[in-house]
C-alpha cells in the first residue's frame, strides 16, 4: 500500500492542479496564443516564477496532461500478472480503458475532453511538442520490453515462432534492438487507434455508439501485432 502523501506534497499537487485548471480555462476561452503566461499566473493567484517552477514552458501547461500517461505502457508491462505476456497485458489494459471511456484512448465524449482535444489539435505550438512526449513513452516501453526479454526463459533448442524462424535467444539490455522495434510498433498502433477514436468523437458520434467498433479495431490491431511480434517477445507459459 502506498504511503499517504505529506502536507507539503498535497499542497504542491493542489497548486499544480490550480495552475493547470486556470491555464486550460483561459486557453479554451481566448486561444492558446492569445493568453500570456502572466494572465495564467494571475488567474491561479501565483507568481510567474512559481508558475515556471511547476511548468517550465507555456506548452507544458497543456501537455502535462498527456505527459502523465507517457510511461503508462511501460508500467503495464512491468506490472503484468505472472504468466501474462507483454502483448496480452497491453491488450487487456487497452480494452479495459475503452470500457472506462478513458480519454487517453480517444473514446471519450465528455464536453471537457472534447474541448481539450480541440485546443490540442488546433494549436501548432502544442502539436509540434507531441512527438517528444510520444518518443519518451516509446523509449520507456522499449526498456520494459528489454527487461521482459532479458528475464524470460531461454527457448527450447530448435524452437520456432509463427514465422518458422528460430525463436531469438540472447536478448540484449536496454538497447535491445528487438525491444525497440517492438515498442515502436506498439506505440504507433496505440496512437493510430486513439486518433481514429478521437476523429469519431469530434465528428459528433457518441462514445457508446463507437465502443463496439473501437473494441473490434483494437482486437484486430493486437492480432496483427501478435502475428508479427509474438515470436520475439516473452510468451505466456503454457498451461500446466
Amino acid at each position: 500500500m502506498a504511503e499517504p502523501l505529506g502536507l507539503r506534497e498535497r499542497k504542491k499537487r493542489r497548486t499544480r492542479q490550480a495552475i493547470s485548471d486556470a491555464a486550460i480555462a483561459l486557453f479554451l476561452e481566448s486561444g492558446f496564443d492569445r493568453v500570456p503566461v502572466a494572465a495564467v499566473a494571475a488567474a491561479a493567484e501565483v507568481s510567474k516564477p512559481t508558475l515556471f517552477a511547476y511548468f517550465p514552458t507555456k506548452e507544458d501547461l497543456v501537455l502535462h496532461r498527456i505527459a502523465d500517461h507517457e510511461t503508462e505502457a511501460a508500467r503495464v508491462v512491468r506490472a503484468r500478472a505472472a504468466g501474462e505476456s507483454p502483448l496480452a497485458a497491453l491488450r487487456r489494459h487497452l480494452l479495459d480503458a475503452l470500457d472506462r471511456r478513458d480519454p487517453v484512448t480517444g473514446l471519450c465524449d465528455t464536453p471537457d475532453v472534447l474541448a481539450f482535444q480541440r485546443l490540442l489539435y488546433s494549436t501548432p505550438a502544442l502539436l509540434a511538442r507531441l512527438p517528444a512526449y510520444t518518443l519518451r513513452g516509446e523509449d520507456e516501453l522499449a526498456r520494459a520490453l528489454a527487461e521482459a526479454r532479458a528475464t524470460a526463459p531461454e527457448p527450447a533448442p530448435g524452437a520456432t515462432g509463427r514465422t518458422g524462424a528460430p525463436a531469438p535467444s540472447g536478448p540484449g539490455g536496454a538497447e535491445d534492438p528487438t525491444a525497440r522495434i517492438a515498442a515502436a510498433q506498439i506505440t504507433a498502433t496505440q496512437r493510430v487507434l486513439a486518433a481514429r477514436n478521437s476523429d469519431e468523437m469530434r465528428a459528433g458520434r457518441s462514445a457508446d455508439a463507437v465502443h463496439p467498433e473501437a473494441v473490434a479495431r483494437a482486437e484486430a490491431a493486437f492480432a496483427l501485432l501478435s502475428d508479427g511480434l509474438a515470436p520475439h517477445l516473452p510468451p505466456a507459459p503454457a498451461p500446466g
